[in-house]
């Protein structure tokens, strides 16, 4: 074996600016997809019958096409639609908000349907608004049952992004790729990309045992 890590010990900082380059696109796309992914759920429970049939709809769509296609059609069909240059972090983040949010849309209805029926109907008997009722009530207690399910979810995303490096986005996997490029060698470059990864997962895993026993506490 030809190995020699201190060949990419000069390039390691170049690499570990990515961490903030995939991180800004984790964060981002969590944060819509959240938002989104609640509201997509909302519409499933709905006794609306072209809301959740949207959701649905929806859903679907984004289960059963790869997501490394729809981030291609993003940031190169829509140029060509519209005539407007998209940016890889508008693309990336668009895609992988839109993506989870029909992940997390299916783990909050589960969430919100485990939460005990005699609560909605106490609620709506005193008279709370369905709105106050489900942001109030429901949605923390939910949001508790899918906390395992979330931390997942986000894992999955967190490792998702490195597929922004296919367009172009300076991101741990691509600034890997450029230094493997640069070097001659790929195993010691890439090795070390995906240890950074790992660190990651294993810090965002950390901290939501974390979250999740303090929830416990609190019940």
């Amino acid at each position: 074996m030809n190995l020699d890590f201190s060949k990419i010990v000069p390039s390691m900082p170049f690499i570990l600016q990515g961490i903030g380059v995939t991180l800004e696109y984790m964060l981002l796309s969590a944060l819509f997809g959240l938002i989104w992914g609640v509201i997509l759920s909302l519409f499933k429970i709905s006794n609306n019958k072209i809301l959740n049939g949207f959701a649905v709809f929806y859903t679907s769509i984004f289960r059963g096409t790869p997501l490394i296609v729809m981030l291609a059609l993003i940031h190169f069909a829509v140029p060509q639609l519209t005539g407007y240059r998209i940016e890889p972090i508008q693309s990336g983040v668009i895609t992988f908000a839109l993506n989870a949010a029909a992940y997390i849309s299916e783990t909050i209805r589960g969430g919100i349907m485990s939460v005990d029926k005699g609560q909605r109907e106490a609620a709506l008997s005193l008279g709370v608004p369905y709105r106050k009722m489900m942001w109030d009530i429901i949605l923390p207690q939910a949001i508790k049952n899918i906390l395992p399910a979330m931390v997942n979810e986000g894992i999955a995303l967190l490792k998702d992004t490195a597929l922004v490096s296919t367009i172009g986005a300076l991101d741990l996997l691509r600034r890997g790729n450029l230094v493997a490029a640069e070097k001659y060698i790929y195993f010691e470059p890439l090795l070390f990309v995906a240890v950074i990864y790992y660190a990651m997962v294993m810090i965002l895993t950390g901290g939501a045992k974390l979250l999740e026993r303090r929830l416990r506490r609190s019940d």
